[in-house]
């Protein structure tokens, strides 16, 4: 009798335990939540004049927009895929509205590209028809490196007006966040390097609301002269100027400049993929 009991018990256990799921830690922790958001989508919504994830495509999922490649390709990205460059390689996309009509701005993306060997380095371009500079153009200096980048902003409001950002630590090699701003209000450019401010100021002229002339392409992967052809009548390709051979990826434009706090959280939500 005892035998039989004995049986029953091993056949019981044997069937609740083939029942049972493995414990999974990850289930029962809580969700993400960074400054009160799940995704970087959350970040300043209404704001986002232009967005491109270069996940498999070329398109500003904002505007619907498409881009034409030249020589680039897809990489593995930050989140999902990215846009990888090469020598004598770029995208162009025509803008939308929201993009020649900003009036103040905050430019995020995310770079991982070796320091600059042959020349200055295009990160991004709204182009100029008629101008040597784009009406944005953001760049890496000759000579940068992990110890000192150089950044330059391009902002044309009734002539080019310069930024120089230097000694910014750490841009090449890695992933790394970058975002760049202007402010109207203030006429106060920021530049911010994986969600911290690196460099703060004013530029001589530059005041008040933006007011874009002549707008052509945006420009990805080098400077607004260095496509072929040229993107303005100011010059062309120059031999102190080059291109980007990493990635870039997740690239958006805000019609506003963001707040520290919401750069900050939109690094560190896109940084864990979300």
């Amino acid at each position: 009798m005892k035998t039989k009991y004995f049986l029953l018990m091993a056949a019981v256990a044997l069937g609740l335990s083939s029942c049972q799921k493995e414990f999974e830690p990850s289930s029962y922790a809580p969700a993400l939540n960074i400054g009160g958001y799940t995704s970087a989508k959350q970040v300043a919504p209404s704001s986002l004049a232009a967005y491109w994830a270069f996940d498999g495509s070329l398109v500003d999922s904002v505007s619907n927009g498409g881009g034409t490649n030249t020589g680039t390709s897809f990489g593995t990205g930050i989140k999902g895929k990215s846009l990888q460059g090469a020598a004598n390689s770029y995208v162009l996309s025509a803008p939308s509205a929201k993009v020649t009509g900003l009036t103040s701005f905050t430019l995020t993306e995310w770079i991982n590209t070796p320091p600059p060997s042959n020349g200055i380095v295009g990160l991004f371009s709204l182009s100029n028809k008629s101008e040597f500079w784009g009406n944005i153009e953001v760049f890496v200096e000759n000579g940068s490196t992990n110890e000192n980048g150089k950044l330059r902003i391009h902002i044309n409001k009734g002539g080019d007006k310069t930024y120089a950002a230097d000694n910014v630590l750490n841009l090449f090699g890695k992933w790394t966040a970058l975002a760049i701003s202007y402010d109207a209000t203030t006429g106060s450019v920021k530049v911010y390097v994986n969600g911290s401010r690196v460099s703060a100021g004013t530029v001589t002229g530059l005041t008040g609301p933006l007011a874009f002339t002549n707008s052509g392409n945006l420009v990805f992967g080098t400077v607004q002269f260095q496509t072929n052809p040229s993107q303005t009548t100011g010059t062309g390709k120059q031999d102190w100027a080059s291109f980007l051979t990493g990635q870039i990826d997740e690239v958006r434009l805000y019609n506003k400049a963001l707040s520290d706090e919401e750069v900050g959280y939109l690094s560190k939500l896109e940084a864990r993929g979300k």
